[in-house]
């Protein structure tokens, strides 16, 4: 039988756990008719908390109201595939236009001849007014059968700050013009504050905002048991307490968990086939720390700079939570300097302040991941400094 869970990157898992509260919020703002302030809002939260999920799951309620819902990433043109799919077809402007021009020289004199036949440039993409246009035309067939658009866009930290203003300007005009239109970005937390933050792009501060983070366990171990039950095999009270406790309440560890604790109980023919055992839990949590430290820990630790990586190693020596004194010796600088990490990493959503003067890992796993490379970031740091 086919494995339920799914630790890919943007995969809707078979249960979204958690997350209810903000889909109902979102369904209702779509039938609560237009300007309901539920339309406009932006995800963040670390890695691996949901994100793209979340934005999955907010389209799919759209689309059961047969709206049109674009989905797109923020990288480089997206204001360009945004007007192409809304017309269904790429229209090509012009750019920019040189004219012709010429120039006479005379024998014996310093003026050269020059000719120049002039060219034209086209541009694929079209500015904020088209993608206003473009919207405008689609949304006055759909309004006639009482539908909208909904655009996703998501990793906004990867965008440019002058098509964030183009979008956010269209929108924002749709929006007065009482257009039914919804509008959901989402990326890390840092990134988004540094968008919505931009002189222009005030407008997007007036969007809710939807911090994700971590589930309660109650709800994951109900999730792993609906699950398990109704994909054809059972898991004891032992193993589905094992299961969650082991996930700390992080979305993607639940789905790491579960996938390999399935794969496990599938592979090993000593077990009964409906039968989701103990040992598959734990061999399970063994391989998704390691899946977990390549697909999280790892790209976390790399978008970090060097002094932020060192806070982390500082950390890591301890136990438990951390003196933000202690780190600040460890590191060999005064604590307002060693602070300017620490409000980074909080930001991130990689650490947290577990009480006054202590911090301690966000992240599942990380201080374990720390420990295992903390030799290699220490070596990369080394050979960086001798370049």
């Amino acid at each position: 039988m086919a494995n339920p869970f799914k630790p890919t990157a943007g995969m809707t898992p078979p249960v979204l756990v958690g997350r209810q509260r903000d889909l109902d919020d979102f369904s209702y703002a779509l039938d609560d008719g237009v300007g309901a302030p539920g339309r406009l809002m932006y995800v963040t939260g670390a890695r691996g908390v949901g994100k793209t999920v979340m934005l999955n799951a907010l389209g799919d309620l759209a689309r059961q109201r047969k709206w049109q819902v674009i989905d797109e990433t923020a990288e480089s043109k997206f204001m360009q595939r945004l007007i192409e799919t809304l017309r269904q077809s790429p229209r090509r402007g012009i750019g920019s236009v040189t004219l012709p021009s010429a120039s006479m020289s005379v024998a014996g004199t310093p003026v050269d001849a020059q000719v120049n036949l002039g060219s034209v440039e086209f541009e694929a993409a079209e500015h904020a007014l088209n993608f206003r246009m473009a919207m405008t035309e689609r949304l006055d067939k759909l309004e006639k059968k009482n539908r909208g658009i909904l655009i996703t866009l998501d990793e906004v930290q990867a965008s440019s700050l002058p098509e964030m203003r183009s979008l956010a300007t269209a929108v924002q005009h749709l929006i007065r013009e009482r257009r039914n239109v919804a509008f959901v970005f989402a990326g890390l937390p840092s990134m988004v504050e540094d968008v919505i933050n931009d002189d222009v792009l005030t407008f997007l501060r007036r969007a809710e905002r939807r911090h994700l983070g971590d589930v309660p366990l109650a709800e994951v171990r109900k999730a792993f048991q609906e699950t398990i039950t109704q994909n054809g095999k059972h898991a004891d009270a032992d193993t589905l307490d094992t299961l969650a406790q082991a996930t700390n309440g992080y979305p993607f560890m639940i789905q790491l968990v579960g996938y390999w604790a399935w794969r496990d109980s599938q592979a090993n023919t000593r077990d009964s086939q409906d039968e989701l055992t103990i040992e598959n839990a734990c061999e399970g949590i063994k391989q998704a720390k390691i899946k977990l430290g390549d697909m999280v820990h790892g790209p976390a630790l790399d978008g970090l700079s060097a002094m932020g990586r060192d806070y982390l190693l500082a950390m890591a020596q301890d136990d438990g939570p951390s003196a933000t004194s202690d780190i600040a010796k460890r590191l060999e600088r005064d604590l307002g300097y060693a602070n300017v990490y620490r409000t980074q990493l909080i930001k991130e959503d990689i650490i947290y302040q577990s009480s006054y003067g202590y911090v301690d890992f966000k992240l599942p796993y990380l201080r374990d991941y720390l420990r295992e490379h903390g030799a290699y970031h220490q070596m990369r740091k080394n050979l960086s400094g001798s370049e």
